[in-house]
């Protein structure tokens, strides 16, 4: 299996809702994005995919969020925005963009350095 991944970032702010109903103070993050594809087979390249293709294909996702506040965008209207949903939010629009022969196997979202979250399928840990 041949592996890949690219990386993009975005300015945002996000204030998430605490277990007793309340909310941390509004704050942001230069977030950082990875994604990882595979694929058995190399293309007629002989690459997985071309790095500038799933990289436009990042970054057009990740301009949703820039610069917003994301408590303030779709989903996160009614989803926590935590840097988990952010990964889970990001991992389900890119899947459904890449070509059939590619697997999207995971994205991870660091909020700042040390602090990061990774979201996949369970078909995608090995």
């Amino acid at each position: 299996m041949f592996i890949i991944s690219v990386e993009t970032h975005f300015w945002a702010s996000h204030q998430l809702l605490l277990p007793d109903g309340s909310k941390e103070l509004l704050h942001h993050h230069n977030w950082l994005v990875n994604a990882e594809v595979a694929g058995d087979r190399l293309n007629d390249m002989a690459v997985v995919m071309d790095f500038h293709e799933l990289k436009e294909m990042l970054d057009n996702i990740a301009a949703e969020f820039s610069n917003k506040a994301l408590n303030e965008t779709g989903c996160f209207q009614q989803n926590n925005p935590s840097a988990e949903n952010v990964a889970k939010y990001i991992y389900d629009k890119l899947r459904t963009e890449l070509p059939e022969s590619v697997k999207l196997r995971n994205i991870k979202v660091v909020e700042q350095p040390g602090c990061s979250a990774k979201y996949q399928t369970e078909a995608d840990e090995n």
